[in-house]
């Protein structure tokens, strides 16, 4: 297995980001107007971004984002993540996005993600906490090799 590139990882949040953020903006903003919409739209996002990850990664060991980017989540013991360790991840990742309108669990979540992404670059597995904390890694997803193509 070859592990994927921070910046696959990257470009495979953006598109999720885009994917789950962008519908999830719109309608909590026409729902909830002026100031209520800064203090719904974190959970909001949050709860659907657990039920896209969860359930993606439980069924194909990756989202949209990660096809896109052609990488994929699996246990560190080989084979998709499952429904518990997916749940548990997704968790871990969107969880903290759930606290920003909470002042001091902001600013801690603030500092979860500085961590998130610098844990990446320490030891040889390149796991963000997120995936050290379920026993994942994020590998590139091997290219189909049917004869003949």
């Amino acid at each position: 297995m070859e592990l994927a590139e921070p910046g696959q990882r990257l470009l495979a949040r953006i598109v999720d980001t885009l994917v789950v953020g962008l519908p999830v903006a719109m309608v909590v903003r026409e729902a909830f107007p002026g100031q209520e919409a800064d203090i719904v739209l974190p959970p909001a996002v949050a709860g659907v971004l657990f039920l896209y990850e969860w359930l993606q990664l439980a069924l194909w060991g990756r989202t949209i984002g990660k096809r896109f980017a052609g990488i994929e989540v699996v246990r560190m013991d080989s084979g998709k993540p499952g429904v518990w360790r997916a749940f548990q991840r997704a968790v871990a990742y969107s969880g903290p996005i759930a606290l920003r309108p909470v002042a001091i669990l902001g600013v801690l979540a603030g500092l979860f993600w500085v961590a998130n992404v610098a844990a990446m670059y320490e030891g040889g597995q390149r796991q963000a906490l997120h995936d050290r904390l379920v026993g994942t890694l994020v590998v590139k997803r091997a290219r189909n090799t049917r004869s003949g193509r």
